[in-house]
């Protein structure tokens, strides 16, 4: 075999490369060929020093792309903005929550209600004030609760407005009692919109499409 496919086998083996021969084979070769162990021998040195070779200078662009970048990163102020609406919608459910609760203790106490109710019917006017309280709580402290709450809650409301403005209209119920189920709209409405806002950007928009479209 001549040298060239030895010194071939060599640069195959210093690239990690399949020698095309046994090791063994090529061993004995350098050992017996000395023109072949002296071009081995440089080619390593050569292979070492492009390996090692230093990367070449860049310039430094760190103060460059710092002064490029802006003050404050896009969607900081919106971010902090919803945070605040956030906020403040929990906060008017607690405050709707607190209300709703102030109906619900006298006649959980005392079985005092409106409109001189036998005392059965005050404890389940009382319980239910109480429940729609915790409800609104619940919301308030875990805003991801908003969507599935709103079935029951919403059907409960309409169900009671329509009765409402029913009696009302009747002159079964006075004003002031039926002016009271409006804290019970103000959660719900409270409610819808914090469901809303816990829905995925792409679920509103395509929402939002969907009634574009249908109102032109």
């Amino acid at each position: 075999m001549q040298c060239s496919a030895f010194r071939e086998a060599a640069s195959a083996r210093l690239d990690g490369e399949a020698l095309g021969m046994s090791e063994s084979a090529l061993d004995r070769h350098l050992a017996a060929c000395p023109g072949c162990a002296a071009w081995a021998a440089e080619a390593a040195v050569v292979s070492r020093r492009a390996r090692l070779t230093s990367a070449p200078p860049v310039p430094d662009l760190t103060a460059r792309v710092l002064i490029a970048l802006p003050k404050e990163m896009p969607g900081v102020r919106a971010a902090a903005r919803a945070r605040l609406v956030g906020s403040a919608l929990r906060l008017a459910l607690v405050a709707v929550a607190v209300a709703q609760a102030g109906l619900a203790w006298p006649a959980l106490m005392s079985g005092t209600a409106a409109m001189s109710a036998p005392l059965h019917m005050a404890h389940e006017t009382g319980a239910w004030n109480a429940a729609l309280a915790v409800a609104f709580v619940a919301v308030a402290a875990r805003p991801r609760w908003a969507a599935g709450s709103l079935p029951f809650l919403s059907a409960f409301t309409v169900f009671l407005l329509a009765t409402t403005v029913a009696d009302l209209a009747a002159g079964h119920v006075h004003l002031d009692r039926a002016l009271v189920h409006l804290l019970l709209l103000a959660g719900v409405v409270l409610i819808c919109v914090v469901a809303w806002r816990g829905r995925p950007p792409r679920q509103r928009s395509a929402l939002a499409v969907a009634r574009r479209r249908a109102a032109a």
